[in-house]
């Protein structure tokens, strides 16, 4: 906790500390985990993509299925995700170096008000 939020009286987050940076969104959680399982279990040819931390977001998977339609979650961390996506047998890549698949380009395309599931 630095000096300044000691004045206004605020407390650390979790995560935050020598070393680690906190960030402005909450951290993952069961109804995150659960609504990924409905996702993979109600859609055909699912892939991950893992997001890194930033300072806005908590690392994030995103998973599209065959057709492009896509949702994204919070995920505890990247090894988290690896094993996410081995436990529910999705091939994981990470975003930064592969991108994201042009059949979500077009998906979003065709669906302008974005993914129900979101």
């Amino acid at each position: 906790m630095g000096l300044m939020d000691r004045l206004r009286g605020r407390r650390a987050r979790p995560g935050t500390g020598p070393g680690r940076r906190g960030t402005l969104d909450r951290a993952s959680g069961s109804s995150d985990l659960r609504h990924l399982e409905e996702f993979v279990a109600t859609r055909r040819g699912v892939e991950g993509f893992v997001e890194p931390r930033t300072a806005v977001t908590e690392t994030t998977i995103l998973l599209v299925a065959a057709d492009g339609e896509w949702t994204r979650r919070r995920i505890d961390g990247p090894e988290t995700a690896r094993r996410l996506s081995r436990d529910l047998a999705v091939p994981v890549y990470d975003a930064q170096v592969t991108g994201y698949p042009q059949r979500m380009r077009d998906w979003n395309r065709d669906h302008p008000q974005g993914p129900a599931t979101r």
